[in-house]
C-alpha cells in the first residue's frame, strides 16, 4: 500500500509515518512542518495533486489544532477557523475528485457546540460522510511533540517538571479525560485502512484507551518521574471542554485494543523527549 499522510510532521502524523515505515509500507509525507510549499491551504496546490495521485490511500489528520492553552487563545480567531475551512476545502475537494479511500482524524469534541474547534471537525465528518470516508474521533492521543507552541497537556507538564521542577496548571486539575498512546493510534489507524470497505458508516469510530485520568492523575505519574517535583493547581477549572463529558463507543474494540497504560505512554514520550 501507497499511503498520503497530510500532516505527517505532527504529534499523530510522525508516529504514523514512522509506523507504516517500519511495516514496509511505502509512505507519501505531506505538512507544511516540512516545507511550505506543503499546505493544504494552497488551492489547487500541484505537490498534493501529484501525492494524492500516487496516494492508495489518505489518512486527513491535519489540522490548525494544539492543546488547552493553544485552544483557548486561538480558536475563537478569525485566522484558526480560516485556516480550518481553507485546507478541508481544498483537501475534500480534491478527495472528491480522485475518489481516494481516506480516513478523516475527528475528535470526540465534535459534538461541542460552544468550541469553535468542534464545530469545525463536526464540519469535516459531514464532508467524509458524504464521500463515504471514514470518521475517527480522537480521544486525546499523546507522544513526541516537537512544536511546543501547540504542546499538548502531557508534553506541557513533562517540561515543566524537567525544567523548572514545578507544574503550574491552568486549571484545578479535576477535569477528566481520557488518552492514547500515537503508537497505539497508528495501529488502530492501520487496521481501519486494511478494513476500510467493511466497516459500518453507522458506527462511530472512538479512539482512545477507554480509561478516566484527571489531569491531576497526568501530574502525579509524571512527578515520579521527576521526583521533587512541585504540583501548584490553579484556582479556575477547564474552559475548552467545561462540564460536557462524552463516553466513547466501544465499537472499534472489534478490530483493534489499545495496548498501553498511561504510565508506559508517559514515560516512553519522556525518553524520547529527553534525549
Amino acid at each position: 500500500m501507497k499511503y498520503l499522510v497530510l500532516g505527517s510532521a505532527g504529534q499523530v502524523g510522525a508516529a504514523l509515518t514512522g509506523f507504516l515505515k517500519k511495516a514496509g509500507h511505502e509512505v507519501l509525507e505531506f505538512d507544511s512542518a516540512r516545507y511550505s510549499e506543503e499546505d493544504l491551504r494552497i488551492t489547487n496546490n500541484p505537490i498534493l495533486i501529484e501525492r494524492m495521485e500516487q496516494s492508495d490511500f489518505v489518512f486527513f489528520l491535519a489540522f490548525d489544532v494544539g492543546g488547552s492553552r493553544y485552544l483557548k487563545r486561538y480558536q475563537h480567531t478569525f485566522e484558526f477557523v480560516s485556516n480550518n475551512i481553507k485546507l478541508m476545502q481544498n483537501t475534500f475537494e480534491l478527495l472528491k475528485q480522485m475518489d481516494k479511500p481516506f480516513i478523516f482524524a475527528s475528535s470526540q469534541m465534535s459534538n461541542m457546540s460552544h468550541s469553535p474547534y468542534g464545530q469545525l471537525k463536526a464540519l469535516g465528518e459531514i464532508y467524509t460522510k458524504q464521500l463515504n470516508g471514514l470518521v475517527v474521533k480522537f480521544w486525546n492521543v499523546y507522544g513526541v511533540e516537537h512544536d511546543l507552541e501547540k504542546s499538548h497537556v502531557i508534553t506541557d507538564f513533562l517540561l515543566k517538571a524537567k525544567q523548572k521542577k514545578i507544574i503550574d496548571m491552568m486549571t484545578d486539575g479535576s477535569e477528566q479525560r481520557q488518552f492514547l498512546f500515537a503508537d497505539d493510534c497508528s495501529e488502530c489507524l492501520v487496521e481501519l485502512s486494511k478494513n476500510y470497505n467493511n466497516l459500518p458508516r453507522t458506527e462511530e469510530l472512538h479512539l482512545t484507551n477507554f480509561k478516566w485520568y484527571t489531569i491531576r492523575d497526568v501530574a502525579e505519574i509524571i512527578v515520579t518521574l521527576y521526583p521533587g517535583t512541585q504540583i501548584q493547581p490553579a484556582l479556575t477549572v477547564d474552559e475548552v471542554q467545561k462540564d460536557k463529558r462524552n463516553e466513547p463507543n466501544p465499537f472499534i474494540l472489534n478490530y483493534w485494543q489499545p495496548k498501553t497504560e498511561l504510565h508506559e505512554g508517559i514515560q516512553l514520550v519522556n525518553d524520547l523527549m529527553m534525549v
